[in-house]
């Protein structure tokens, strides 16, 4: 497969959790060997870009800030470009510092909605307050770090962002803006970071839909890898990923063939 610029997701593809893919750490030095551009994606909003770096850094792989594409950094060039003065965050406490120095709302009314993976912090009282700040303006803005339905996490399959986003979409009557897989502005985003072209860029990943289907749609290459939250059921999806390979261990193999 012809690979001149390479869009790495990151949960499922290098790691499961806390554990690196065996094999993950070579492949990504080896494409860094041959100078392909490449770049790490993810909707993983639970935590800031630094706290990425460490974990990466523990699992033998050397990435700085400016090699992570994600979500909360494409929200915060939004809002400032929108010049959103009261900004309701509906993220982790840690992810906060990506959106240090805006304006926040005082949890009576806002102009943005901003919503997270907050995990096991969300619950009825957290969706209607986010819900209230909707309506009360019709103007606000539902801002989506994301449409991931689900990952996979130590003790099994964990809802994500998308199904509360939509749970709020449904009940407003109005669309979020999604900054985050599978949205086509995240994956242009990284194609316009790497100054490549769509069709000699490869992204890796374990999602058929979020990854590879949304890959596809903007004419860029899809691999996707049999860890993470990959199923046998994803073949019969109806989506055909460019190639399947057992583990990003196999990418470097795959980009010489």
């Amino acid at each position: 497969m012809d690979c001149q610029a390479i869009l790495f997701d990151l949960d499922g593809v290098l790691y499961e959790g806390d554990r690196p893919v065996p094999g993950a750490a070579e492949a990504v030095a080896a494409i860094r060997a041959r100078g392909l551009p490449h770049l790490f994606l993810t909707n993983t909003t639970s935590r800031p870009r630094s706290t990425l770096v460490e974990k990466l850094a523990g699992m033998g792989i050397a990435v700085t800030e400016k090699d992570l594409l994600t979500p909360p950094v494409a929200a915060r060039a939004w809002l400032t470009a929108h010049a959103c003065q009261a900004v309701a965050l509906f993220v982790p406490e840690a992810t906060r510092a990506e959106f240090q120095g805006l304006p926040l709302s005082d949890g009576k009314r806002a102009d943005a909605v901003v919503l997270g993976d907050l995990g096991e912090g969300w619950d009825f009282q957290t969706l209607n307050r986010a819900f209230r700040l909707l309506m009360e303006n019709p103007d606000c803005t539902l801002l989506a770090l994301g449409l991931t339905r689900y990952w996979r996490a130590e003790d099994g399959l964990r809802l994500d962002v998308g199904p509360f986003v939509k749970a709020l979409e449904y009940a407003t009557g109005r669309s979020a803006v999604v900054l985050g897989k599978p949205a086509a502005p995240f994956f242009e985003t990284a194609l316009k970071l790497l100054e490549a072209a769509p069709e000699e860029t490869v992204m890796v990943g374990d999602d058929i839909r979020g990854d590879i289907e949304a890959a596809q749609k903007l004419g860029l290459k899809g691999v996707l890898v049999r860890t993470g939250k990959f199923r046998p059921a994803d073949l019969e999806s109806g989506v055909e990923p460019g190639a399947v390979i057992d583990s990003v261990a196999d990418l470097p193999r795959l980009c010489s063939d």
